[in-house]
């Protein structure tokens, strides 16, 4: 069934769908208050301003999304300058929402980069050690090669025998302990930066601040859609609700008009001498103008339904009883009148 042409193509979502709708709405709400609280957080150590900008960023947030509700709702009731202030005050909160979530995200990404590298400066200490050492093997073995141009074999040579069999057990145990160093797990999004730096042929800081520009913004419409999307559903479920309801008011009075109908109809056709009678009525009222010649006066004097009413006059009109004037009001003649009279 339809109700109204705006409700004709869809009816309301059902119970999922708007549970669906609801849990991305606050995930994506929530996601973008915590992006926020992150940088928020951060101005301040001082426990009692953290609560202060913790509010704020909650307050700003929570705002923001209720000014995106208000623009749906006073563009539906046609009131484009509040809802074009609604707009600007939404910009705004916009504005520093997607500033936060930035520096939320940005956060986020330099802590995961930063276990990276410190992992990887683990790793090129070791290397630098071990490259040192190499260092001074080869010039050991360069006083070597003086002395035995010296021929001092048995007092230097063996000395830097000794000295470089040292280095190289350091030596290995150092590149040991490095191999033995956990593998470095590098984090999905770390990997997309550098994928992105490689092929944008960008810095990795240009792709990080590129790629949390575009996150921050894409979070920020994704919950404005679902929030407009909410109020759209909610006001639509209104109309729907609302046309139905009057539908459904409107049914039994058709219904009692169609009995009305018929009812008439069964009395013209099995109740001959009743609707006689009370055509008798009407006539003996009208004749000694005892009521005016109106179908709203016959009807209160008689007590009758405006269908008995409209036949009784259809009748006097036949008869040439009652004329029917250019303003379509009735005028009593009391005799018939013929055709020529009517048409003068």
């Amino acid at each position: 069934m339809s109700y109204t042409k705006d409700t004709q193509l869809r009816f309301p979502k059902g119970n999922l769908a708007m549970f669906g709708v609801y849990s991305f709405t606050g995930a994506a709400i929530l996601a973008s208050i915590i992006f926020s609280l992150l940088l928020f957080l951060s101005i301040d150590s001082d426990p009692w301003m953290q609560f202060l900008f913790g509010s704020l960023a909650v307050i700003f947030e929570l705002g923001k999304f209720f000014a995106w509700y208000e623009v749906g709702e006073r563009q539906a009731h046609k009131n484009y300058i509040g809802a074009a202030i609604a707009f600007a005050f939404y910009i705004v909160l916009a504005a520093i929402s997607i500033g936060g979530s930035i520096g939320g995200i940005n956060s986020a990404t330099n802590s995961a980069q930063s276990h990276v590298q410190i992992q990887q400066n683990r790793v090129s200490s070791y290397n630098m050690q071990i490259e040192a050492i190499e260092k001074q093997i080869a010039l050991n073995n360069v006083a070597a090669e003086k002395y035995i141009e010296m021929e001092l074999i048995s007092t230097g040579l063996a000395r830097i025998q000794r000295e470089n069999s040292t280095l190289r057990e350091k030596q290995q145990t150092l590149a040991v302990e490095r191999d033995n160093l956990p593998a470095v797990k590098q984090g999905s999004v770390v990997g997309l930066i550098e994928s992105l730096a490689n092929s944008l042929k960008v810095t990795p800081q240009d792709a990080q601040l590129g790629l949390v520009i575009f996150l921050s913004v894409l979070l920020d419409f994704f919950a404005a859609f679902f929030v407009g999307l909410i109020g759209e559903e909610q006001r639509f479920r209104h109309r729907f609700n609302k046309n139905k309801t009057e539908d459904l008011e409107a049914e039994p009075e058709t219904q009692q008009q169609e009995n009305n109908k018929i009812s008439v109809a069964q009395q013209l056709k099995t109740e001959p001498e009743q609707v006689k009678s009370i055509y008798d009525q009407a006539y003996e009222a009208l004749k000694s103008e005892r009521v005016n010649c109106s179908k709203k006066a016959v009807r209160n004097y008689l007590k009758i339904e405006p269908e008995e009413v409209d036949i009784i006059f259809k009748q006097l009109l036949e008869q040439g009883l009652v004329i029917k004037k250019a303003n379509h009001h009735f005028q009593w003649q009391g005799t018939p009148v013929n055709s020529e009279k009517l048409a003068a």
